[in-house]
């Protein structure tokens, strides 16, 4: 159970975003199982959060930089403009997620090995409980430059995602069909 003494959970959808999922690995089951687990969130009345990435290559305002058309936040739902890899650095998403109670995060979105990785590291060292939802998250090819392919990426982080741990805290995988907002992973 989370460390911080909050009881709520939050899915965080992390830059699924057209210019970082544009060549993803299943780009569309990805964001397809994000799109229920959303539709899933907010018929359970979870907080759902966006997460979006700028930088040099993602204008912020540029089409590059939209969330992707099949997927759109809803007015009251939080949206969190991020410059680094770890969606808590130098960003709201800790005052949002303090605000709404939330002591555990249901993780989906884009890059598994950059952005991804980075939130789910930094949210357990923060004190929250963080599930990575295991068919909701993807990556692009970075083989050229000495990565795995995504296939084997995802796999990987889903392996050790799945045996994490830290004192007081929870981590783990689920897939979308067995997403759950109510308890531990």
């Amino acid at each position: 159970m989370t460390t911080l003494g909050r009881p709520n959970t939050a899915l965080l959808v992390v830059d699924v975003q057209n210019g970082v999922v544009a060549e993803a690995h299943e780009r569309d089951a990805v964001v397809a199982n994000v799109g229920s687990l959303v539709e899933k969130a907010r018929r359970e009345e979870v907080p759902v959060i966006w997460v979006q990435h700028s930088d040099g290559r993602l204008t912020k305002g540029s089409e590059d930089w939209r969330i992707v058309p099949e997927l759109a936040p809803a007015d009251a739902e939080p949206l969190v403009d991020k410059s680094y890899g770890d969606s808590f650095e130098d960003t709201t998403l800790e005052t949002v997620l303090s605000g709404l109670e939330v002591g555990r995060l249901v993780v989906v979105g884009a890059q598994t090995d950059a952005c991804i990785r980075s939130t789910l590291h930094g949210a357990l060292v923060r004190g929250y409980d963080a599930t990575l939802v295991s068919d909701a998250h993807t990556t692009g090819d970075q083989t050229a430059w000495g990565a795995p392919p995504p296939d084997q990426v995802i796999t990987h982080t889903n392996l050790y995602w799945t045996y994490q741990t830290a004192p007081g805290r929870t981590a783990g995988t689920v897939e979308t069909k067995d997403a759950d907002f109510g308890g531990t992973s």
